[in-house]
């Protein structure tokens, strides 16, 4: 019996040894004992993770709120921020309040709402001034307070509902794609010729600009990457534009592009003396040279972007088969996508931005939103629209509207990448997702007028009122801030107005898989995914305001801070193409013929005596005011018994007090 490949069976017939046996029987107590003892340990393990968790939690919150250690308060510059943080905080003490009235009614047994239906008691029952004062508390909040607070829950719930629909139809839209295999295509290379002594001929003249403001750690390797596009010298020319407040940075930029220079590339270095209208006032200013003329096409890339060598040969062809193509729109990919947990959820947001919103867009509607970089314009469809105009920090979207407005179509690129950065803190994040959101509501002011008095058809008027602007850039922002934010707290103290389970789980569960779907390796953190973006909802919440009402923050630009990241190997390999474009012999580990050691050696050199940089973090008020309210929401709920709800908001409450705290990305030196 101490065997365990033998089971004992009990024949009682001629056919019983061939009758199935159960697994269970072949197992004997020592097996048993054994599979106990290892699933008791694994559940010992994951409880003391969760408390070692829990407790490392509370020492950096004891550390950050209370002591003030390494953190920096977050300055507020607009009365708008102000405005909703106190606001928030209005509804964290009215909060806090009503749960200690709570409480107290029920740890004196006054429950008048079981099974959430409200019954006020009779005068008999009343037992002093505080149950009078309570029971008036019942008949307000049942009268007054919750038929406002039901009717903005079915409003924000109906929203839910048309943008979740809207969401479904993009992703089958994308499925169809991608089962139908449909994508541009060209055939060969359209321009190469026969023609050895003229092999350049053909090709049409493309202008590539690189706009930059303080890049100081990624505009050499963008830099590097452009200048060994592959295309004929004669027919290219390198746009360094340079906005560059800081004289050291400048200097940098002008020695790399004379370096290329050297080599035989055509480059040029462009700084403006009046620094007007942030990134559309530097390329509008580009695009005024005299010898833009000459070119037919232009292709933007931020100092971040890192294209591939055959960019150019993947998207211009594009152009010559379709008249009425006025952009090209490659995919972006990211170089440091794995870096955090920051990193992830943004990837997750950028895969299904990039293969469901613009690649349907694209498909279906031939328009789509400009991503500001790496992308061709046919220069002509620039010029007719109007150009860069410096009125929105979205100057990508509205040249965009305005281009489609003219009758001129956008083809997007799934499967040509260019490699880039994702913000790796979270305050860098935040101020970019500030302008995103701000942006939009700036332009939709702007251009409204001009989109009903268009000549264009009026199912593309609707498209671009309807769905382009107010589904996708204010009902989004608005019902999530306001639908799990606000009215689900508030719904935890006037239960008259409950909100059901499947639009806090079900719905949001559904919405967030089919989110995740493009970036399918990336499906254990679909909880994280969907606590982060509800959590993401008071920033955009905050930026849609105030660019719908022109508030001051809505102007504020602040270039995205980047960490450069290029490992060794790419660097390497970069030098690689580069010595192989040049006719040198092939690049060994250690060697470097532009100066890539002697540059890492000036570098260490230069920071050696410079003391360590103390990294701080900042303390974020408007998530820390939301975290302390949906955990009190959470304890309330607890009073009722509301499983789903509890979870929840004990989830997000969490959620929001580890961002507000900073506890997400990396530290900002």
């Amino acid at each position: 019996m101490e065997n365990h490949n033998y089971s004992v069976l009990d024949v009682n017939g001629s056919e019983a040894a061939f009758q199935r046996v159960d697994k269970d029987r072949g197992k004997n107590a020592k097996q048993f004992t054994w599979v106990l003892l290892l699933k008791a340990h694994r559940a010992v393990g994951s409880i003391a993770w969760l408390g070692n968790g829990l407790w490392t939690l509370l020492g950096v919150i004891k550390n950050r709120l209370i002591f003030g250690q390494g953190v920096t308060m977050e300055n507020e510059k607009s009365n708008k921020g102000r405005f909703l943080f106190r606001i928030i905080l209005a509804f964290l003490v009215m909060a806090l309040t009503f749960l200690a009235v709570e409480v107290v009614a029920h740890l004196k047994g006054w429950h008048y709402f079981q099974d959430h239906n409200l019954r006020i008691p009779r005068t008999s029952e009343i037992q002093g001034w505080f149950n009078m004062i309570y029971v008036g508390w019942l008949k307000i909040r049942a009268d007054y307070i919750a038929p406002p607070i039901q009717f903005l829950s079915s409003f924000c719930v109906a929203l839910f509902i048309i943008q979740s629909a809207d969401r479904m139809l993009q992703c089958l839209g994308c499925f169809w794609i991608k089962f139908k295999k449909i994508k541009p295509r060209i055939e060969g290379d359209p321009f190469k010729s026969d023609d050895l002594e003229g092999s350049g001929c053909n090709y049409p003249m493309v202008l590539v600009q690189i706009p930059m403001c303080n890049e100081r750690e990624v505009y050499e390797q963008s830099i590097s990457a452009v200048c060994q596009l592959d295309w004929p010298k004669d027919r290219i020319l390198i746009q360094v534009l340079d906005d560059s407040d800081d004289e050291n940075i400048q200097w940098l930029i002008k020695v790399e592009v004379s370096k290329w220079s050297q080599k035989g590339v055509n480059i040029i270095y462009r700084h403006r003396l009046v620094r007007t209208g942030y990134k559309a006032g530097n390329l509008k200013s580009a695009m005024n040279c005299d010898y833009v003329k000459d070119y037919e096409f232009v292709a933007i890339f931020d100092a971040d972007f890192q294209p591939n060598p055959d960019f150019l040969k993947q998207t211009v062809p594009h152009f010559k088969y379709i008249p009425e193509l006025g952009l090209v729109q490659a995919r972006w990919a990211f170089v440091n996508r794995d870096e955090n947990l920051l990193t992830r959820l943004q990837n997750v947001n950028m895969c299904f931005h990039f293969e469901v919103e613009q690649q349907v867009n694209g498909v279906y509607l031939n328009f789509f939103g400009f991503n500001g970089t790496a992308g061709v314009w046919r220069i002509k469809a620039l010029e007719e629209s109007g150009g860069w105009l410096e009125r929105t920090t979205v100057e990508d979207m509205d040249i965009a509207v305005r281009a489609h407005l003219k009758g001129w179509k956008f083809i997007f690129l799934d499967d040509v990448k260019v490699l880039c950065e994702l913000p790796e803190s979270y305050e860098a994040y935040r101020k970019q997702q500030h302008r995103w959101h701000s942006g939009p509501m700036q332009l939709f002011r702007l251009c409204l007028p001009a989109i009903i008095t268009s000549k264009i058809a009026f199912w593309k008027k609707a498209n671009l009122i309807l769905l382009f602007f107010l589904l996708r850039k204010l009902i989004l922002p608005f019902y999530s801030f306001t639908l799990f934010c606000i009215i689900l707290p508030l719904t935890m103290f006037v239960p008259e107005a409950e909100l059901p389970a499947w639009v806090i789980c079900y719905v949001p569960v559904i919405m967030s898989f089919m989110s995740i779907l493009p970036a399918p390796r990336y499906f254990p953190f679909i909880v994280p995914y969907l606590l982060f973006e509800n959590t993401m909802s008071v920033i955009k919440f905050n930026a849609m305001i105030s660019g719908l009402f022109q508030l001051g923050s809505s102007y504020e630009w602040v270039v995205t801070k980047k960490a450069g990241r290029s490992s060794e190997p790419d660097l390497l390999a970069a030098e690689e193409r580069e010595s192989k474009a040049m006719n040198h012999p092939q690049l060994h580990r250690g060697v470097s013929d532009s100066g890539l050691s002697e540059l890492k050696l000036k570098e260490h050199q230069e920071a050696a005596p410079k003391p360590p940089v103390k990294k701080m973090n900042k303390i974020f008020k408007k998530e820390l005011a939301l975290a302390f309210l949906l955990l009190t929401a959470a304890v309330r709920s607890l009073l009722s018994a509301q499983g789903v709800h509890f979870y929840f908001l004990l989830f997000q409450g969490i959620s929001f007090l580890l961002v507000g705290l900073d506890l997400i990305g990396e530290q900002v030196s």
